[in-house]
């Protein structure tokens, strides 16, 4: 089958289109036929081998045919011989290691069927990001019905989940996103919009129950300013910044208005969740580019530039 790997780590020119074996399915997994995948800024670092400790698990000292992506939404090719839930032809999606190629091979608990209004590109946009928003807001935030609630970063994959989820969740959501993205966080629902070309949001005097940081563009000290009493900061575990990652990770146990840092791994329970809210109309993907599989390391990197609206999807197989 054909899949994007890396045998090195560096730039998006280590990325090649080969053709490998097609992976094998245990009893309780399912074989999927990937139609398309969404790629993450973890994708990246496993590409730059950057955190270093990704590297135990991409390859060390190098990788050999390590096969890149997450996230993905397919059909079922075959069931292992245990699994009750899906069968052949399912529409499915799911996050899940290997996936830019033909083939994956996924546990049957990481699988969701494919909401039923998406295509496969739409669907394959959801995993990593929408979970990242569902569990920084609802788990770690524990946001309430009526809260206030600002998206810093609200037009990147995890913020414009974010916003979405936040207002099914019943809160005022504000969103910070530059002048060109405005008029999109506003049609995804949010109450209130911030450019942050113009205003800086720690000095216009509102106060927040809740911020979902994304991007890291200010000191936890000046989010803290614009926190009612007790406000909390979420600070996105999955941010490119190592430095502000592990500034969190050290400050939250000793800071009670900084949100713990949390490891979003999708699973069936919350695909299905998040397939309830995308069919009512409560939730819808963005995605700002597509590309086919040959052009990968386009992809990639234009990804790197992180300046992509919404998501950047890769289509597999027609």
């Amino acid at each position: 089958m054909k899949a994007i790997v890396q045998n090195d780590y560096g730039s998006p020119d280590v990325l090649a289109l080969a053709e490998v074996a097609q992976p094998e399915m245990k009893d309780n997994q399912v074989l999927v036929r990937v139609k398309a995948v969404s790629i993450n800024a973890g994708d990246v670092f496993a590409m730059r081998g950057n955190p270093w400790p990704i590297r135990l698990t991409v390859g060390f000292p190098k990788p050999k045919n390590y096969i890149l992506g997450w996230d993905m939404a397919g059909v079922v090719e075959a069931a292992g011989s245990s699994v009750i839930q899906f069968r052949p032809g399912d529409e499915v999606y799911a996050s899940c290691g290997s996936a830019l190629a033909e083939y994956v091979s996924v546990a049957e608990d990481k699988l969701a069927l494919k909401p039923a209004n998406l295509t496969f590109e739409q669907a394959a946009a959801i995993p990593t990001a929408a979970i990242t928003a569902l569990k920084g807001l609802r788990e770690v935030g524990k946001l309430q019905p009526g809260q206030k609630v600002l998206i810093n970063g609200a037009s990147g994959g995890v913020g414009t989940f974010a916003v979405q989820i936040a207002k099914a969740l019943g809160a005022e959501v504000t969103g910070v996103c530059s002048t060109r993205n405005v008029d999109m966080v506003r049609s995804l629902g949010a109450d209130d919009i911030v450019d942050y070309t113009r205003t800086d949001f720690t000095r216009n005097g509102r106060r927040y129950d809740l911020i979902l940081d994304n991007v890291a563009s200010h000191s936890f000290s000046d989010l803290m300013r614009v926190l009612t009493p007790r406000g909390l900061i979420v600070p996105n575990s999955g941010h490119s910044g190592m430095g502000y990652v592990c500034k969190a990770f050290l400050l939250s146990p000793f800071l009670r208005q900084l949100g713990s840092m949390y490891l979003a791994v999708p699973n069936g329970k919350d695909l299905t969740q998040l397939k309830e809210w995308i069919e009512t109309g409560k939730v819808k993907p963005v995605i700002e580019r597509t590309y086919p599989l040959c052009d990968a390391p386009e992809a990639f990197h234009y990804l790197d530039q992180e300046h992509a609206r919404g998501k950047v999807v890769i289509t597999v197989t027609e």
